[in-house]
C-alpha cells in the first residue's frame, strides 16, 4: 500500500513539471506574439531602450567587487525551496516585468537600459557569501539574481534597477508564481494573473515632482567613521535579531518615539558606548536614514524613488544617557522628514541632471565629478539604517509564508549597516558587516534587552569562532 502511495506520488510531481514546462512553452510563445505586435504598433508595456532615473545614475559608475550597490531581499517559507519550480516561477515572472527584463548600456552621455530578451538567469543554491557584485556581461546580462537555501528565497538586486520598494514588488510575485506551480490548489483560488497590488509602473517620479532651482540641503560635512580589524576578503558578515511587533511598540511608546526612530537611535547610541567609549566627539555619528517618496507624492513607479535625510549625534557634554540619545535622533529625523524638504532634496539633484550644460558632458566627465560627489556624501556618515517597512502579502498566501528580511552591501566608508524590516507580528533588524569586531551588535541587542524585548540572533555564521 506504502509502495503504491510513493509511486502515485511520483507520477504527480512528474506530471506537474510537465504541466509546467507547457506552462513555459506557452508563455514564451505569448511573450513573442506579444513583442512583435508592440514592436508593429509601438506600445509601451515593454521597453525597448529607458532612462535611468536620477538616483540610479551614480550607481553604474561607483559599483565594483569592493563596492557592490547590491542588495538582498529574502523570504522564508514554511517548506523547503524546490529549484526547478522556482526556476519555473522566475521564467514565467520576469516577462510579465519589463523593469527587470533589462541589461544595463553605456551611451556617449549617459547610461542606460536596454531590453535583455535573454532567459531568466539560472537559479542557484547558495554557496557564497551574499551581495556580491553583479557583473554586467554575465549572469546572462541581468541586474539581479535569484537563489536559494533551505526555505529560503533570496533576490539580490543592483540598485540601479531599483529601490527597495521596488525589490519587494517583484519577489512577492516570484514567491506567490512559486507557491502557486508548488501548490496548484493557489492556482484555483488566485488564479495565474499578477495580484491587482503589484505594479509594473516605470516612471521617473523624481523627474515628474521636482521643482527647479532648489539650493543643496546635503550634509557634506565629515562624519565618525568606523575603523578597525576587517574580515577576511570576501567574507561578510550578517546577524538578524528578531523580535516581536508588539513588545517593540510598548518599549518605544515609553520613550515617545516611532519603531524607526528607536532602532536608529539603538544604532547610533551604541556606537557612541562601543567606539567613542560616551566621550565628547568631533565630527558627530550621524546616520544615513533612506526614505520612501512613494506616500508623500502619490507615486506606484518601480524604479528608484527614495532621498536620504540623516540622523546626527553630536556628543558635546561628558556623557549622553540612551534616552537623552534618542531624543537627539528624533529631532533631527523629524525635522528633515517634511515633504517640502524631501522635495528639495531631490530637486537640487534633478536640476542638476538638467542642466543643459552638464547634459552635453561626455560620459567620461561625468563619471568623475559623479565619483567626486559621491565620496563627499558617502564620508558624511557614519553608518546607514534603512527600513523596509512591514510587508503584506495575499490572505491566501500567509499560511505558506514565515519571514521577510533585508540586508545592505557595504559602501564607501560605511563598513556596518542595518536594515529593518517586518511581517505579521515579527519584525527582524539585520546588521551587515565587514568589520571583524561585533561589540556595536553586541551593544545594540544589549539595549533592546534592558528595554524588556525578547530577541532571538541568528548570523550567517562568519563570527562563529
Amino acid at each position: 500500500m506504502e509502495k503504491k502511495k510513493n509511486e502515485a506520488k511520483k507520477l504527480n510531481v512528474k506530471e506537474r513539471k510537465h504541466k509546467i514546462k507547457q506552462e513555459q512553452k506557452e508563455e514564451r510563445h505569448r511573450y513573442k506574439e506579444a513583442l512583435k505586435k508592440e514592436r508593429r504598433y509601438g506600445t509601451n508595456a515593454r521597453i525597448g531602450w529607458e532612462k535611468l532615473d536620477n538616483t540610479a545614475h551614480v550607481f553604474p559608475v561607483i559599483a565594483g567587487e569592493d563596492m557592490t550597490n547590491v542588495y538582498r531581499i529574502f523570504v522564508i517559507l514554511k517548506e523547503e525551496v524546490d529549484k526547478d519550480i522556482l526556476q519555473c516561477a522566475l521564467n514565467l515572472v520576469l516577462p510579465k516585468f519589463a523593469g527587470f527584463n533589462v541589461r544595463l548600456r553605456q551611451g556617449v552621455f549617459w547610461y542606460y537600459f536596454e531590453e535583455n530578451g535573454k532567459p531568466a538567469p539560472k537559479v542557484r543554491e547558495e554557496g557564497t557569501y551574499p551581495c556580491r557584485y553583479i557583473v554586467q556581461n554575465q549572469n546572462r546580462s541581468y541586474l539581479f539574481r535569484v537563489s536559494y537555501f533551505k526555505c529560503r528565497i533570496n533576490l539580490e538586486v543592483f540598485h540601479a534597477l531599483t529601490d527597495g520598494m521596488g525589490g519587494i514588488n517583484f519577489l512577492k510575485e516570484l514567491t506567490y508564481q512559486y507557491l502557486r506551480i508548488a501548490h496548484p490548489k493557489l492556482c484555483g483560488i488566485c488564479g495565474n494573473q499578477l495580484s491587482v497590488d503589484t505594479s509594473l509602473n516605470r516612471e521617473d517620479s523624481f523627474l515628474k515632482n521636482y521643482k527647479k532651482s532648489h539650493a543643496k540641503e546635503y550634509k557634506t560635512q565629515k562624519a565618525y567613521l568606523l575603523k578597525g580589524e576587517r574580515l577576511k576578503k570576501g567574507e561578510f558578515g550578517v546577524i538578524h535579531g528578531i523580535m516581536g511587533v508588539n513588545a517593540l511598540k510598548q518599549a518605544v511608546r515609553r520613550y515617545g518615539v516611532s519603531i524607526n526612530e528607536y532602532l536608529t537611535g539603538a544604532f547610533v547610541y551604541s556606537i557612541y558606548t562601543e567606539y567613542l567609549h560616551k566621550m565628547t566627539g568631533n565630527p558627530p555619528i550621524r546616520a544615513a536614514v533612506p526614505v520612501n517618496l512613494r506616500p508623500f507624492f502619490g507615486s506606484v513607479t518601480t524604479k528608484n524613488f527614495f532621498v536620504m535625510v540623516s540622523a546626527e549625534f553630536l556628543p558635546e557634554k561628558d556623557s549622553y544617557t540612551f534616552s537623552e540619545t534618542l531624543e537627539i535622533v528624533r529631532k533631527s529625523l523629524r525635522s528633515q522628514i517634511t515633504k517640502e524638504h524631501l522635495e528639495n532634496l531631490f530637486s537640487y539633484n534633478v536640476s542638476n541632471e538638467k542642466n543643459i550644460v552638464a547634459r552635453a558632458v561626455p560620459l567620461f566627465f561625468k563619471n568623475l565629478a559623479i565619483r567626486y560627489v559621491y565620496t563627499k556624501a558617502a564620508l558624511a556618515n557614519t553608518t546607514t539604517v534603512t527600513n523596509i517597512g512591514n510587508i503584506s502579502v495575499a490572505e491566501h498566501y500567509e499560511p505558506y509564508i514565515q519571514m521577510f528580511g533585508a540586508f545592505l552591501a557595504m559602501s564607501k566608508g560605511q563598513p556596518l549597516k542595518g536594515t529593518i524590516c517586518s511581517y505579521g507580528d515579527r519584525l527582524m533588524f539585520t546588521f551587515s558587516s565587514v568589520l571583524a569586531d561585533t561589540s556595536v551588535q553586541k551593544g545594540f541587542f544589549r539595549q533592546l534587552a534592558e528595554d524588556g524585548l525578547d530577541v532571538t540572533i541568528e548570523s550567517n555564521g562568519v563570527y562563529y569562532e
